[in-house]
C-alpha cells in the first residue's frame, strides 16, 4: 500500500506542467510579462512571476495567448482531386474523413474549439474528437440547418426540440439568401417568431445568418441570440444587440477565401460571376458594420465561416478584422477568446488564461498587438492540458 501512495504521488507530480512566456495576453484584456503557468491535468494552475527554475516549456521569445476560438465553421467542406468545391454530396465515410482531417488543421492553427454550422456528419465528427477518439479541436454543433423551406411554424417548432433531444449545442437559421442572391429575407415572419421563440423556449442559443437590419430586428425580438454576417446593420439595431446582449460576427475570411479560389467555385450553385461580383462589393460593408458596432458596445464574436480552402488559415479572421475592419488588435483577440467562449456558454470555462480554466493555450512568434500577422506564426498549441504542437525552433 505505501509503494502504491508513493507511485501515485509520484505520478500526479508528473502531472504538472509548466509553460514560461515573455508576454501572456490573458483573453480579457490583460497584458502579463515574464510569467509561467503552471498547468494542472487539464486545467490552469497558477500563474507566477518568472524565476530562474527551469519550465517543462520555454517560450520566453513567444507571446502565450487563450486558445482561439472561431464560432462558425463548415469543416466538412473540401476541394475533390479536380480542384473543385465539395460540400457534403458524398459518402458520409469520407466526408467523415476529410472533416476530421481539415478540424485537425485547425487546431494545429491555434484554434482549440469551433462551432460547426452545420452539416450532419458534424455530431459523429464532435462525438469522436470530445470522446477523445479522433485529434481535433473541441467542437459544438448545430448539426442542422434551419431554411425557408424546413417547414411551417409547427414543423419548425418541432424540429427544434428535435434536434436539442439529438444532441445540437445550438440552431443555426437561415433567415436571408446568401448575399450571392441578394441577402433578402427568405424565412416569413411568422416562420421567424417560431424558430428563434422555440430556440429560446429550449434553452437553446440560436444563430441566424442574416445581412439586414429589418431582419434582424425581427430574429432579435423572436428570441434568438447571435447575429452571422450582417453587414448592412443601421445604428438603431446594433443598439438593440447592445442592450439585448446579442453577439454578433461579420466573416471576413469566408469572402476572401471564396475569391482567392475563384475558379475552384465558379459555376457550382450560386457561385456566379455575378454572385462574386457581390460578394466583392459586400467587404466594405462589413468594415462599416464592424466600426459601428464598437461604436455601440456589442459583443463581437470571431467566426470565420470557414468553407474549403480555409480550414487551417482560420487565423487570417483576425488579421482582416484589424487591417481591413479597423479593429483594435486587443479587441480581435477578446473577441476570438473570452467573449467567444461567452458566446458559447463556456465563458466560465474556456477563453481565459487563469486559474481554474481549461488549459487551451496558443503561443505565438510576435505579439500581435503590436504585429497583428503574428497570428500567422503559431510555435506551440496545447488544448486541454495536451501539447499538439511544438516547434522547437521558437526556443529562445
Amino acid at each position: 500500500m505505501k509503494l502504491c501512495l508513493v507511485a501515485c504521488a509520484s505520478l500526479c507530480v508528473a502531472q504538472t506542467v509548466t509553460i514560461k512566456t515573455g508576454t501572456l495576453i490573458d483573453g480579457k484584456g490583460g497584458v502579463q510579462r515574464n510569467v509561467v503557468v503552471s498547468v494542472e491535468g487539464s486545467k490552469i494552475g497558477r500563474i507566477e512571476p518568472a524565476g530562474a527554475a527551469k519550465s517543462t516549456y520555454d517560450l520566453s521569445a513567444l507571446t502565450l495567448m487563450p486558445g482561439w476560438i472561431d464560432t462558425h465553421a463548415h469543416p466538412n467542406t473540401h476541394f475533390d482531386k479536380n480542384n473543385r468545391f465539395v460540400d457534403g454530396k458524398e459518402p458520409v465515410e469520407q466526408e467523415a474523413i476529410y472533416e476530421a482531417g481539415n478540424l485537425l488543421a485547425t487546431l494545429q492553427a491555434g484554434f482549440t474549439t469551433v462551432q460547426t454550422l452545420a452539416a450532419p456528419v458534424d455530431k459523429t465528427v464532435r462525438d469522436a474528437i470530445n470522446a477523445g477518439a479522433l485529434p481535433g479541436p473541441r467542437v459544438l454543433t448545430s448539426i442542422h440547418q434551419i431554411h425557408d423551406d424546413s417547414g411551417d411554424p409547427a414543423k419548425l417548432r418541432e424540429l427544434v426540440r428535435q434536434w436539442k433531444a439529438e444532441g445540437a449545442d445550438v440552431i443555426k437559421i437561415f433567415a436571408s439568401a446568401s448575399i450571392r442572391d441578394g441577402g433578402k429575407q427568405t424565412m416569413s415572419d411568422v416562420q421567424i417568431t417560431a424558430a428563434c421563440g422555440e430556440s429560446k423556449a429550449q434553452g437553446m442559443r440560436a444563430v441566424v445568418h442574416v445581412y439586414t437590419s429589418d431582419t434582424t430586428r425581427k430574429v432579435i425580438l423572436a428570441g434568438c441570440t447571435g447575429i452571422e454576417h450582417g453587414a448592412f446593420l443601421d445604428d438603431a439595431t446594433l443598439q438593440l444587440m447592445h442592450d439585448r446582449g446579442i453577439f454578433f460576427d461579420p466573416n471576413y475570411l469566408v469572402f476572401h477565401n471564396y475569391l482567392d479560389n475563384r475558379q475552384k467555385y465558379l459555376g457550382i450553385g450560386n457561385y456566379t460571376a455575378a454572385g462574386f461580383a457581390k460578394m466583392e462589393q459586400v467587404l466594405p460593408e462589413l468594415g462599416k458594420a464592424l466600426r459601428r458596432a464598437r461604436v455601440h458596445q456589442v459583443k463581437v464574436v470571431l467566426g470565420t465561416d470557414a468553407n474549403a480552402g480555409a480550414h487551417g488559415r482560420n487565423y487570417e479572421e483576425f488579421i482582416y478584422r484589424v487591417k481591413e475592419g479597423g479593429d483594435k488588435p486587443m479587441d480581435a483577440i477578446l473577441s476570438g477568446t473570452s467573449v467567444a467562449a461567452e458566446s458559447l456558454g463556456l465563458g466560465g470555462r474556456i477563453g481565459t488564461v487563469a486559474p481554474g480554466f481549461e488549459a487551451d493555450l496558443v503561443a505565438v512568434e510576435g505579439n500581435p498587438l503590436d504585429d497583428i500577422t503574428a497570428f500567422r506564426r503559431v510555435a506551440f498549441v496545447m488544448k486541454g492540458g495536451r501539447v499538439v504542437r511544438f516547434d522547437p525552433r521558437s526556443k529562445p
